[in-house]
């Protein structure tokens, strides 16, 4: 199955869910849409399954025009984060149903259920109702259907959400070769960057109902197009600063600078914003090209084995992030250290100009 959509909007009265998007989806492919809330990534799926119809634009499947086509028509799984199961059925009758709509023989339902209960450790949970399970065992029997369904086009709205660590871990590496054994297009949204990168495929960032960019999943992250693409996939968010280039330094404020080598070295002298991520923010200075840069400490946070510092430096508030435990007071002076190798570079009207090195981009 191919999928493509050809300047597809959606205008719910004053406001725009989605702003002209286009995108082609080949068969097999694992798709992330990766956005924060709002950004129009559950409002694009239901285009996509023919739960609603574009205001404008055209949706194709295998080359036919099916914008008008409803869901019923389709054939198409669609999980959400928040679950639907059918409460009068138990758990076993839930995962068959749409074999038993399809007319499905007895024994191959009972193969396909087997398999799906197994991947999904619901074995001892197949007499029970929707009721009587956890909000994560709900989730499970909602995936365990859509599995089962092989249905050639597979949307999953943050679907592991509401699972423990250890079954989520399990579910990114299964589920994606699960449906793309089956040659079905699976299409994932997540807020989370590291989700995104943890599936691999393809990525999509959205951005206010606008797709800012689509390719390889690891492309994407190390080349974002815009500041808001870099933005959207990275969390914490990207560090910002204004500076400009002026020969062969980056001067950002003041006094200080920082050598603009490698890839930056050919840039036109001009205004840029850099951006760069919380773990390129260094607590302790690792090379003498690194820029020591007076902060003060807003507050951190440990997680455990990573410390999350927030600091005001700049006039700007950037966030480190750095392995092991460093403990900090509110309002504690302390230097923070800058590597231009690990700087994006973009216009002021947020184009990329320069990413770094894949090797200092992660």
């Amino acid at each position: 199955m191919t999928l493509e959509l050809r300047n597809v909007s959606k205008i719910v009265g004053q406001e725009t869910h989605i702003n002209s998007v286009s995108i082609a989806l080949d068969d097999g492919s694992l798709n992330v849409l990766l956005g924060p809330t709002l950004a129009g990534k559950t409002s694009l799926m239901r285009l996509m399954a023919g739960l609603d119809a574009p205001t404008s634009g055209t949706v194709i499947e295998n080359g036919h025009d099916v914008t008008g086509l409803p869901v019923q028509k389709r054939n198409v799984a669609m999980v959400y984060q928040q679950f639907i199961n059918y409460p009068n059925l138990t758990v076993y009758e839930n995962i068959a149903s749409p074999l038993k709509v399809m007319g499905r023989p007895k024994e191959e339902i009972k193969q396909k259920v087997g398999e799906a209960v197994e991947l999904l450790k619901l074995g001892d949970m197949l007499d029970r109702t929707p009721l009587e399970l956890s909000g994560g065992q709900q989730q499970r029997t909602a995936l365990a259907r859509a599995l089962v369904k092989g249905s050639d086009l597979v949307l999953l709205d943050e679907p592991l959400a509401n699972l423990d660590y250890k079954l989520r871990e399990e579910l990114r590496d299964e589920l994606p070769k699960l449906f793309g054994a089956s040659g079905a297009i699976l299409i994932y949204a997540t807020t989370e960057p590291m989700e995104a990168l943890l599936l691999g495929g393809n990525t999509a960032t959205l951005h206010e109902g606008c797709i800012t960019q689509f390719g390889p999943t690891v492309e994407v992250f190390r080349k974002p197009n815009s500041l808001i693409t870099a933005q959207t996939f990275s969390d914490p968010p990207m560090n910002l600063v204004e500076m400009e280039k002026k020969n062969n330094a980056f001067q950002l404020r003041g006094d200080l600078s920082l050598p603009a080598q490698g890839r930056h070295a050919a840039l036109a002298d001009a205004r840029y914003i850099a951006a760069f991520r919380p773990n390129h923010l260094l607590l302790q200075r690792s090379n003498e090209n690194q820029l020591a840069a007076p902060a003060k400490v807003v507050v951190s946070e440990i997680t455990g084995s990573e410390s999350f510092v927030h600091v005001d430096v700049l006039g700007k508030r950037w966030v480190a992030l750095a392995h092991g435990i460093h403990e900090y007071d509110a309002g504690q002076a302390i230097d923070v250290y800058l590597d231009a190798a690990h700087f994006f570079v973009f216009t002021p009207q947020g184009d990329l100009a320069v990413a770094p090195d894949p090797a200092g981009a992660g």
